[in-house]
């Protein structure tokens, strides 16, 4: 059967539910996973077990329900564990040694959109997990149809996984050294509610919940809390309990923001320089993993803690990586993705948030005093730029600026001594992401206009 192509992406399968995701293309979707995964793990379809869990959206239940009795059909067993945060389905994967592991959800786009991330247990390592992405699904497409239903079904069953990953994710903080801080949980209506609450509460935090209960329309905020003024209402909660800290999930529950005592929002980078130090108290001299597009400060602080910052790609799965094959104990980016070695190298929104309370706390300070002391440089939000031809503009930028090209590992970054940028292209669409950075605001902003200028002219 024909299946639209741009659902497949670069780490998951997204698209509008029922128009370009459907029934069929989960039923072709979930073989070439199963064909994929027994490739992988070098083990027939039969000997394969594979938990499975769903988000709130309207398509996540039907497209979980197909993608698990295609799985059924071909021999698989299968785990239902029900209504969950994808941090749930990485966890499970690795703690239960389930051969793979599915999620059924769109991340953090709008209502309308269905979809699936997928991952599995690496058989060549120990304790990590590994994703299997859209475009490793959409090439083996063809060659999974050599799979026959067998006549032997595959087990289902259902199980329950709150109470496990509710121990696992308290075993990275210590309870003594955290104070009794109150903190707004704005869940966006998605999937991390009852956990996040339940974590915080064990730790001796009070919680004010907001928009706790799962309504796939999403009708109080944007499911991407980096979408403009999504943050506003939990920065007016934080600000109206005189709460010490807001948490923001988006609604899949893989990717936790900060906010303020005073109601700014924190970006990803600067939380991870919190975690980081606090890891380093923990852990002398391990890793940290950065991404190439977070503030200079990152690098800087992490190596005056005696930490070995560890320079990578855009994207969770190049974190990971970076994080096995340099060793490094966590990975963290600007969009607010917090991932950690003893996590199975995957990421977890709880775990970075418990973390952060525990910061908080050792500090003695607010989070406001605490990010304005890790505050090195003025780093520029990313500006997304609409091209007709994004090599040649990429070109532009190379001719311009040939002497100062550090490298291309992932578009182009150039350091100057007092500023550098990052300009990269978009996996999906015409644009090039463009980020500034620079020692005063002032600088920001004449550089920020410089290099915008020199790709639209």
């Amino acid at each position: 059967m024909q299946i639209e192509k741009s659902i497949f992406k670069a780490y998951d399968i997204r698209g509008l539910y029922p128009s370009q995701i459907t029934p069929g293309s989960v039923k072709v979707i979930a073989k070439t996973y199963v064909y994929l995964l027994g490739k992988k793990l070098k083990k027939d379809a039969s000997e394969l077990k594979i938990a499975l869990g769903y988000d709130i959206r309207e398509a996540s239940k039907p497209l979980g329900d197909v993608f698990i009795q295609t799985c059924l059909d071909l021999g698989v067993s299968v785990d239902d564990l029900g209504l969950m945060s994808v941090n749930d389905i990485y966890f499970a994967t690795g703690y239960y040694k389930y051969d793979g592991g599915v999620m059924m959800t769109a991340s953090h786009n709008p209502p309308g959109y269905g979809g699936m991330k997928m991952v599995y247990l690496d058989a060549d390592a120990d304790n990590v997990v590994g994703v299997i992405s859209g475009k490793q699904i959409f090439e083996k497409l063809d060659e999974a149809q050599e799979l026959k239903t067998e006549d032997k079904k595959g087990e289902l069953n259902q199980k329950e996984v709150l109470d496990d990953h509710l121990a696992h994710i308290l075993k990275f903080v210590k309870k003594d050294k955290i104070k009794p801080l109150k903190v707004v949980i704005d869940s966006g209506n998605g999937m991390n509610g009852k956990l996040s609450k339940l974590a915080l509460e064990k730790l001796g935090c009070h919680v004010i919940e907001l928009f706790a209960n799962p309504d796939g329309d999403f009708p109080n905020r944007a499911p991407n809390p980096l979408e403009k003024d999504a943050y506003k209402k939990c920065a007016q909660a934080v600000i109206e309990n005189n709460a010490d800290v807001g948490v923001m999930f988006d609604v899949d529950g893989d990717r936790m923001f900060l906010v303020d005592e005073d109601g700014k929002f924190i970006r990803g980078d600067e939380v991870l320089t919190l975690l980081a130090k606090s890891m380093l108290e923990k852990y002398p001299g391990v890793g940290i993993v950065y991404n190439l597009v977070s503030s200079h400060a990152v690098k800087e602080l992490v190596a005056g803690w005696g930490g070995r910052a560890i320079r990578s790609e855009v994207g969770y799965k190049n974190l990971a990586h970076h994080m096995r094959e340099e060793k490094g104990i966590m990975s963290g980016e600007v969009s607010g993705h917090f991932a950690f070695a003893e996590n199975y190298y995957m990421d977890n929104g709880f775990i970075a948030m418990v973390l952060a309370m525990e910061a908080i706390s050792q500090a003695g300070k607010s989070l406001s005093e605490l990010i304005s002391e890790l505050k090195l440089y003025h780093r520029g939000d990313e500006v997304n730029l609409t091209v007709d031809d994004t090599q040649a503009k990429l070109d532009t930028i190379r001719q311009k600026y040939a002497d100062n090209i550090l490298d291309e590992i992932d578009g182009i970054t150039v350091e100057f001594e007092d500023w550098w940028f990052n300009v990269r292209p978009s996996n999906t669409e015409p644009l090039l992401r463009v980020t500034v950075e620079a020692g005063t605001g002032e600088e920001l902003k004449k550089r920020t206009m410089e290099v915008v200028g020199v790709i639209e002219s």
